[in-house]
């Protein structure tokens, strides 16, 4: 691989750039040991280029950074110094990285095993073995007290490689076989493998640069899956594949021909039906077809209309169907098979409402389960189908979500929800309908001297500067006073409609065990407050979001939540993009942020259809060959917007093979910030060579970047170990 052929060449010229200067770090932003020497950063090559838009050119001085083939000897080595830079930066603190590392691991139960369920007289669960990086996926016949089958070992799959991800999971109807799609790179084009259960055997059917989606036929003798296309990553093309058959040959089922939807696979709970699903950002169409069907013919649900979204789920010879039919927040209907193509004889189950919003349902034989989102908080609703009144799974905390864990079944009282909150791990209930019994099935171990009570959640509203109430879920230890004086990190998102939930991360502990108090700003762009929310941070509406996070940050410290010079913001991806927008806004409110993967040159991206994502997101950021979208998204672009003016300390990440936002965007941002900004401050760049969007894959060595970055946070609030 060429990219590890590089790294000798790399780490010679890290060494050149890193030579020794003398440095010394503003008052109150010391990074290094007093006696130490600053390494010197590297330094990007100026070579200008013009970037193209109906609207006129943008010069763009480290767009040479952009190598798609990832092979390019001057990229890798820039980035691998880069990262040498970023390790000379941080050796005064490795200690107290392994030191995180060792306090984040240790409360880890290592052979954890998952709350099994039951499906076709099947028990399914995956277990992690001591001291192993990868799940392993079993199932046992009829009850818990048989023999283990073992389906998959993702410790052995994963042997050899650097990087290892199942995508999907899925068992024929016959409960024979076992396909997954696994990842081997960090890119997300996933390999469609499939084995015999009853033998072992792993077959020689082997389906390369997949979306990872699986669905069985129903007489388990073919299975549909998701071509990409190999520029775009775009998952376009269904097709069936036929066991033992030439993947090369396999019949084409659906093309998706409008660039601007995603392409999903998956199977009716009852698995009646295959369906297709086409979501754009504001717009959904389902294709049907009977899993039992021959020639599987599918059928149109509904033909897409913009800005309808829908859903839907099949049960006793009816649809149930999510829908925004005249309906923001989202409401459930019903139809009979064949009525579903006309809209007009749909049949209303749950109505909308202005304060609720429908987040998602599960059907079962005798009720109906709905996640909504009502308050900002996520919350479990359950309705009869007998008419009985509908009911709330209650909560004691001010901060929480529920989520549906797995319910296989349709014949079930039961309804499996988990349930957690900044201070609760994440629990997992069996709630049954018919009886009320709440059965505690798993909370999510934490060893040590970990308890709850030991630490305070709090949700509050803070005001935004047009007079919108913003709520902030809240943590810290017990004892932490509200004197201005603690370390504050507000972590933020707001963008597609994803909520961030107030829910536990054993991770987070080290900080909050060191004074820490822990906000989640749920600025505009999210879907807490129901759609509203949404269009409130999207489009022409975006900036929204960015001083949402600084409005909150301020209500924070007002407040005397937090130290206004140890106040750090955190955020990945478009949360990535809301970090550098904060950062040419309000660089003084911070004095450190932490960068993940971000989408920070938004202008170029989205001018450049070949970008894996581009195609698909007009409608959450705009179409810059509209002049109005162009000239608004280049007012807020991180990237076209560094000043010359003094920035925050940074940590930024990316990996090299990112498929969500490719690792040049905060590589060029870097080289940017590095050239024009006008501190001392410490910006530190670190790229994963051998992972994309998520990260490194395996159970431990992910937070080993966790620790790094919590090293980094730590020492610019002062408090190394």
């Amino acid at each position: 691989m060429l990219a590890a052929s590089l790294r000798p060449m790399a780490a010679v010229a890290a060494v050149a750039l890193l030579g020794a200067c003398a440095a010394t770090a503003p008052e109150g932003k010391r990074t290094m040991n007093d006696e130490s020497t600053q390494p010197v950063p590297p330094v990007a090559a100026v070579r200008p280029h013009e970037v193209a838009s109906p609207h006129g050119s943008r010069t763009d001085e480290y767009y040479w950074l952009r190598d798609d083939t990832r092979e390019s000897r001057e990229v890798l080595g820039y980035l691998e110094a880069e990262n040498a830079y970023k390790d000379a930066m941080l050796a005064h603190v490795a200690p107290l990285q392994e030191k995180l590392y060792g306090e984040i691991v240790s409360r880890i139960q290592q052979d954890d095993a998952s709350v099994p369920y039951r499906k076709r007289g099947y028990w399914y669960y995956s277990r992690f073995e001591a001291g192993q990086e990868y799940p392993v996926y079993a199932r046992k016949r009829g009850s818990l007290e048989a023999p283990e089958e073992v389906m998959l070992d993702g410790n052995q799959l994963a042997k050899g490689r650097e990087f290892y991800q199942v995508g999907a999971l899925e068992v024929s109807p016959d409960d024979r076989y076992v396909a997954w799609a696994e990842d081997t790179v960090g890119r997300r084009q996933y390999t469609l493998r499939i084995r015999d259960l009853t033998t072992g055997e792993i077959l020689p059917d082997r389906i390369e640069n997949t979306d990872g989606d699986i669905a069985w036929t129903a007489d388990s003798a073919s299975v549909l899956y998701i071509e990409k296309d190999p520029q775009t990553l775009l998952g376009y093309r269904v097709r069936r594949h036929a066991l033992g058959a030439d993947p090369a040959q396999d019949p084409l089922v659906y093309e998706q021909e409008d660039l601007s939807f995603y392409t999903g696979l998956t199977t009716t709970k009852d698995d009646r039906y295959i369906l297709i699903v086409s979501a754009g950002t504001l717009t959904s169409e389902v294709r049907f077809a009977d899993a039992a069907d021959p020639a599987l013919a599918f059928r149109t649900f509904l033909p897409r209309e913009k800005g309808h979204e829908y859903d839907v789920e099949h049960l006793d010879g009816r649809w149930i169907i999510r829908s925004n039919w005249e309906a923001p927040n989202f409401r459930l209907m019903e139809a009979r098979l064949g009525e579903e193509g006309d809209r007009t004889r749909w049949r209303e189950v749950v109505g909308h409402r202005d304060d609720a919003f429908i987040h998602d349902f599960d059907v079962f034989q005798d009720f109906l389960a709905v996640n909504e989102r009502s308050d900002g908080l996520r919350k479990m609703r359950i309705l009869r189908w007998d008419g009985s009144k509908d009911f709330h799974v209650a909560s004691d905390e001010p901060a929480y979500a529920t989520f549906f864990g797995t319910n296989a079944e349709l014949d079930t009282t039961v309804l499996r929800y988990v349930y957690g909150s900044l201070t609760t791990p994440y629990t997992t209930y069996d709630y049954d309908v018919a009886t009320g019994e709440r059965r505690l099935m798993k909370r999510e171990p934490v060893l040590g001297d970990f308890d709850p009570a030991n630490y305070v959640t709090e949700y509050r509203w803070a005001p935004a500067r047009d007079g919108t109430r913003i709520p902030v879920s809240i943590v810290h230890r017990k004892g932490v006073a509200r004197d201005g004086k603690a370390p504050l990190l507000q972590y933020g998102y707001g963008s597609y409609g994803y909520a961030m939930d107030p829910t536990f991360s054993i991770s987070l502990l080290p900080l909050l065990d060191r004074g820490f108090v822990y906000a989640i700003a749920h600025i505009r762009g999210g879907q807490e407050m129901g759609r509203r929310w949404y269009d409130g941070g999207r489009l022409l509406n975006k900036k929204n979001s960015f001083t949402d996070f600084v409005d909150v940050t301020r209500f924070l410290v007002d407040e005397r939540y937090g130290d206004p010079k140890r106040v750090f913001g955190r955020g990945g991806s478009a949360g990535g993009l809301l970090m550098g927008a904060v950062a040419n806004i309000a660089p003084a409110d911070y004095r450190a942020l932490l960068v993940h993967v971000p989408f920070v040159d938004v202008v170029t991206t989205m001018l450049d259809d070949s970008i894996p994502l581009t195609a698909n997101e007009y409608d959450e950021w705009g179409n810059p060959a509209d002049k109005a979208y162009y000239d608004y998204m280049l007012s807020y672009s991180p990237y076209d917007n560094v000043a010359r003016q003094d920035y925050p300390a940074m940590y930024v990440t990316t990996g090299l093979w990112d498929s969500q936002v490719q690792y040049f965007e905060p590589a060029k941002w870097v080289a940017r910030l590095r050239a024009r900004k006008t501190d001392s401050n410490p910006l530190l760049f670190r790229t994963t060579m051998e992972a994309g969007h998520g990260g490194k894959s395996g159970r431990f060595e992910s937070f080993r970047e966790v620790a790094e970055e919590w090293a980094f946070l730590l020492d610019q609030a002062g408090l190394r170990d």
